[in-house]
């Protein structure tokens, strides 16, 4: 298929022929264009959507009235897609944010708990040496050997 390229400059929009060429080979239905910079054009040039004449027949200006509907449902899809992941890009923000708050909170109380322990840790040391200097006190008091003592001498 010969495709002058004046035919998409004259339209004011201009595609490259490899792209042309990528569009129009074979097995091109499953690769991705974009249709703004693509379809868009290749579809105004050969169709001439854009105006419907008094000359054309009632099949052209049916087929371009339908394709200028679906140009624009496609153009409103696009732009209820773009506020879409603007709006999903945001909930993750806010999602995000919400997740940091939640994660600085836990590992102030991990702190928070980590201290309580460490301080009781402290005073439990000091209760084991106050007991133990209360045991060692005890066990060397001079009255113990001698109640002990007395309690032979009663027996």
């Amino acid at each position: 298929m010969a495709i002058s390229l004046t035919l998409w400059k004259k339209q004011g929009d201009f595609v490259s022929k490899s792209t042309l060429s990528r569009l129009f080979a074979e097995g091109s239905e499953n690769s991705s264009f974009k249709y703004e910079e693509t379809i868009r054009p290749i579809a105004k040039a050969l169709l001439d959507i854009e105006t419907i004449e008094d000359t054309d027949n009632m099949d052209v200006q049916a087929m371009k009235s339908l394709l200028k509907y679906k140009i624009q449902l496609i153009e409103d899809l696009e732009k209820k897609n773009e506020e879409l992941s603007n709006n999903l890009a945001k909930e993750k923000l806010k999602y995000h944010e919400k997740l940091d708050k939640e994660r600085d909170n836990f590992e102030r109380r991990i702190a928070f708990c980590r201290e309580q322990i460490s301080l009781k840790d402290k005073r439990i040391d000091q209760l084991m040496d106050s007991n133990s200097m209360l045991l060692n006190q005890l066990l060397t008091c001079p009255c113990r050997a001698k109640g002990q003592i007395e309690g032979n001498n009663n027996g």
